[in-house]
């Protein structure tokens, strides 16, 4: 488990690129890895790797497999590129962000990014079916870090965008900074939400689920164009 508070800003220091298999191995910023053993979970951008290999003080090795490169954005990255790490909780550390997998759900993109006085704002586009799991002032994993969702604005298909805001710590501290228009990012949706939401959504779907077409037929016949009370199922 982690805790959502980005540790530092790693770098590759080299890539062997092999068929359905990429062995990563990333360059830590000063004390990260003191007793970093093989083994050992990092979360690299959110996504939880298991050290394979020290191959030199400061270094580390990750096996990443070909399910992580198609769901991630770990196969686009270059010698150079920037991640931000976290390595796993201990017990008894205070969790200062939330509990995050390190598991990512899916990939959002940058919409917008405005820079107001002392401050750093970047809008994130979510494909369907993930917004229904964002609401503003809750929690969500971007990169690896736990932010505040400060607005969303959800579509009826489940799409959207939601906002974060930034202070110059966390700009410091990890690589948001350097990210633009267009950049992709994951994300790793706050679980206990998603476990109410999709308890609700079953629950409504199990009683109003028969009522739809009647609903409908009613709607039709007043002109009423009649959102679904529930959405389709991912």
């Amino acid at each position: 488990m982690f805790t959502g508070i980005v540790q530092g800003v790693a770098h590759v220091d080299a890539i062997e690129a092999r068929e359905g298999l990429h062995t990563l191995h990333l360059k830590f910023p000063e004390g990260f890895d003191d007793d970093l053993a093989i083994g050992a979970s990092v979360s690299c951008d959110g996504v939880c790797l298991t050290v394979t290999e020290r191959p030199a003080p400061g270094i580390a090795s990750f096996d990443v497999m070909a399910q992580t490169l198609k769901l991630t954005t770990l196969g686009g990255l270059w010698v150079g590129s920037g991640l931000n790490v976290e390595r796993a909780a201990r017990e008894g550390v205070e969790i200062g962000g939330h509990p995050l997998s390190g598991h990512v759900d899916v990939s959002a993109r940058i919409a917008e990014i405005r820079k107001p006085d002392n401050n750093h704002v970047i809008r994130f586009a979510l494909p369907a079916p993930w917004m229904r799991y964002v609401f503003a002032k809750g929690y969500i994993g971007v990169n690896g870090c736990s932010l505040t969702v400060a607005e969303a604005q959800r579509e009826r298909d489940g799409s959207g965008w939601f906002e974060v805001w930034l202070i110059p710590e966390t700009l410091r501290m990890t690589t948001f900074g350097d990210k633009a228009v267009g950049d992709a990012v994951h994300l790793e949706i706050e679980r206990s939400t998603q476990v109410v939401v999709d308890t609700v959504r079953d629950a409504l779907d199990e009683k109003l689920g028969p009522l739809l077409p009647v609903l409908e037929a009613i709607a039709r016949e007043r002109g009423i164009e009649l959102t679904q009370v529930t959405l389709p199922k991912s």
